[in-house]
């Protein structure tokens, strides 16, 4: 049997992600708690409640947890509607919960990364029409200036917000987010005031803190024709182009391409230091002529492959190497800030975590910079419209007490982290079953 390690660049950044309305708790003026309320929104009814109880101060034990784990990073995300609970005021106690997180990050030398929209706005934002309305950039421009003001001592990654394109797809085109819209053109205004947003904050962070690297977060999907008939590549390519390409080519080269129409955004151009890349799974895609809500396709997993428990997701590593290519191809550092698998029972994950690593790391051979891995999730949470059906933490959550549940995986991440890389006793540990392809011969 061949025994080695893959090892990592030296100062590689081993983290776990969180998101706030999905671990804080308690946060009853955000536009997610309101969507929750109404019947049908959130699968079996659920709420996100306590969540994790960070607000209630569980993120200590959570961050001892992953710093005895090895992690030396972590992503976390902080709420408008805390830090602006109305449109003329600011919530001073709130910037004070979020000064003590980050400064509890670093004392367990751990680097921070803070994202300043992660799906959730303010109700008042809500009601002047959120990202439909152009106002919008100016609100978010003033958000960030607090914020980034308040917090810039303990932080300079930021990631501007998260998966604009997912965003898009879910609050204004499936209607699973709010404001629960099916309108394609809405869709698209809404993502050119993100792009539009987007420059603005990471103009003003320069502005406060010149050494700052600035990006966002994009959700790539992999999308594979699946034949090789003119139509159902075409159809791949459009989905690319629209859910994958839109918002960081426009940061690239301030053309904002609907495949429709052109429109230019110039202040755009170059405002980000770095690609953030979510990368959780890859579709097979066919054209479908009377499928128009679908964007007139059909998407499905090959039929080989290994599904989480929900089958939410498809175990396919190759796609993290296409992901990162594509990411290559902006010709900035890139960064991987989600990837993982809905796994109660942890039975996928330690295989999952293995080959997408493993995959990553054959990448970046190619002479691509990736300077880090941010695995979703460090515990258990609320998981949007999928409430609590889908569970993605390293650390398992008992919803009623609090609990955190030591789950396989936990240990396997930890001797990645304090390796600095993929070691053949650990696949043989903790996943046996993929020993020949990750260390064959």
């Amino acid at each position: 049997m061949p025994k080695g390690t893959y090892i990592f660049p030296e100062g590689f950044l081993w983290g776990t992600a969180t998101a706030a309305h999905q671990v804080e708790g308690r946060n009853q003026n955000n536009t997610w708690y309101a969507w929750e309320q109404e019947e049908g929104r959130i699968i079996n009814g659920h709420q996100s409640g306590l969540a994790c109880d960070w607000w209630g101060g569980r993120w200590r034990e959570d961050f001892d947890r992953a710093q005895a784990g090895g992690q030396n990073a972590h992503r976390l995300s902080i709420a408008w509607s805390r830090i602006q609970p109305e449109p003329d005021r600011w919530d001073e106690d709130a910037l004070d919960r979020y000064r003590e997180m980050l400064v509890g990050l670093r004392s367990r030398k751990m680097t921070p990364m803070v994202t300043l929209h992660h799906f959730s706005e303010p109700l008042w934002l809500a009601e002047m029409g959120g990202w439909e309305n152009e106002a919008v950039i100016d609100a978010f421009e003033a958000f960030t200036r607090k914020a980034v003001e308040a917090l810039m001592p303990y932080c300079n990654l930021w990631v501007t917000i998260n998966e604009p394109n997912v965003f898009m797809l879910g609050a204004y085109i499936e209607g699973l987010f709010p404001p629960g819209k099916k309108d394609f053109n809405a869709a698209l205004q809404v993502m050119q005031h993100m792009i539009r947003a987007h420059a603005r904050a990471y103009k003003v962070i320069h502005e406060l803190q010149p050494d700052a690297r600035v990006g966002s977060s994009i959700n790539y999907r992999g999308f594979r024709s699946a034949s090789w008939l003119p139509w159902d590549r075409l159809a791949a390519k459009a989905l690319h182009t629209l859910f994958n390409d839109l918002f960081p080519r426009t940061l690239k080269d301030g053309v904002f391409n609907t495949i429709r129409k052109k429109t230019s955004i110039p202040e755009a151009i170059g405002t980000q230091d770095f690609v953030g890349v979510n990368y959780y799974s890859t579709d097979m895609v066919r054209f479908s002529p009377f499928a128009a809500k679908d964007m007139y396709t059909k998407r499905f997993y090959p039929e080989d492959a290994a599904l989480s428990e929900s089958d939410f997701i498809a175990n396919i590593p190759e796609g993290m190497i296409e992901a990162v290519k594509w990411a290559g191809g902006f010709g900035l550092p890139i960064i991987i800030t989600e990837n993982g698998v809905d796994d109660s029972k942890d039975s996928l994950r330690p295989r999952y975590i293995l080959e997408h690593l493993h995959a990553l790391w054959k990448i970046m051979n190619a002479n691509l910079r990736v300077e880090g891995y941010f695995h979703w999730a460090l515990v258990d949470n609320f998981e949007w419209e999928r409430g609590w059906t889908q569970r993605f933490g390293l650390w398992g959550l008992d919803l009623e007490t609090q609990a955190r549940i030591r789950r396989p995986s936990v240990d396997l991440y930890a001797e990645i982290c304090r390796t600095n890389g993929i070691a053949s006793d650990t696949v043989e540990k903790y996943a046996p079953e993929v020993m020949e392809t990750l260390f064959p011969g």
